[in-house]
């Protein structure tokens, strides 16, 4: 089968991901191309020298006005995302690429999914017998480690860091749109899954975790979303893996602390829509909660759990 050329145009280059067609300055290789059937993009990623100049706010500190945000990323440049529909990139001189490829693909896009009333969730999501099911948790919970362990039982990835989740209003499955055939592990999780890191780059100020390459095993397009499943700390003994049921009035919390970037639902006044969703997704689907046996790399354990959890319907 011939390989899928990326559109390129007089200005930028044209990619799918997250349920949008993305017009880029920017060239994003980790994107699979859009289908070049000429529809209007729905968010243009744009280079701007300027705005870096112009904008005075502090390191880290998003600041959210007449919709849009802006933040400065130290080492990257200056970013902005505007009413779900342009991201504008402001690189400092000798930024790194891949740098700002990570705030681009992770950062900007769970605020413009927020703008545009997509759900985003700070997760891994895999495909599992034709629905999808989303792994979230703190970082390092092992949220990546464990979507990869299901990949090698013959799962497909949907998406890794930010799962753009689609709510419909007529009470119809959320869905979850697919992101792009990339995973980001470390290293120790690399060598446990027997895989070497030699053809692997690394995560600009990461040396020890890695850009992975799934296309072979990536899930193209949205699917029902299933069910919702936390990792959390190693349990206090080591044994069997536990998938379980997470009560209602846990519910709310859980997706309120897995939600990507929620520390600006207020400062974007976005809390009672986030309220509503949340209370959407938690009577239309499970949450399970899930803490890895201490001692051991539990990463196969855990998959065989959670696939026969899934598969019960429990």
């Amino acid at each position: 089968m011939e390989a899928k050329v990326v559109l390129e145009t007089e200005v930028g280059f044209v990619y799918r991901a997250f349920g949008l067609t993305i017009h880029s300055e920017l060239r994003l290789p980790e994107l699979l191309p859009a289908d070049g059937d000429g529809d209007t993009p729905d968010v243009w990623i744009k280079l701007d020298p300027f705005l870096k100049s112009g904008f005075d706010g502090e390191a880290y500190d998003f600041v959210a006005e007449s919709g849009h945000v802006t933040v400065k990323m130290p080492d990257a440049g200056v970013f902005r995302v505007q009413d779900g529909h342009t991201i504008i990139i402001s690189p400092y001189t000798f930024a790194d690429e891949g740098l700002i490829k990570l705030y681009a693909l992770g950062t900007c896009c769970g605020i413009l999914m927020l703008q545009r009333g997509i759900y985003p969730l700070h997760g891994s999501a895999v495909a599992i017998g034709g629905k999808a099911v989303a792994i979230v948790g703190q970082s390092g919970a092992g949220k990546s480690t464990l979507a990869s362990a299901l990949l090698e039982r013959g799962c497909g990835l949907v998406s890794d860091d930010v799962i753009a989740v689609h709510i419909p209003e007529n009470g119809s499955p959320p869905l979850a749109s697919s992101a792009y055939p990339q995973q980001k592990l470390w290293q120790s999780s690399l060598e446990a899954l027997g895989r070497s890191t030699d053809e692997l780059s690394s995560i600009y100020g990461r040396e020890s975790k890695f850009c992975v390459p799934v296309k072979d095993r990536f899930h193209s397009g949205p699917l029902p979303l299933a069910a919702i499943v936390e990792l959390t700390g190693p349990g206090e003994n080591a044994g069997e893996a536990a998938c379980l049921r997470v009560g209602n009035l846990q519910c709310l919390p859980l997706l309120l602390r897995h939600t990507y970037r929620y520390q600006l639902l207020g400062r974007m006044q976005l809390l009672p829509w986030h309220f509503r969703q949340s209370a959407a997704l938690a009577t239309r689907l499970p949450l399970y909660s899930m803490a890895r046996p201490a001692g051991e790399f539990s990463a196969p354990q855990m998959a065989d759990c959670l696939l026969k959890t899934i598969a019960a319907g429990e």
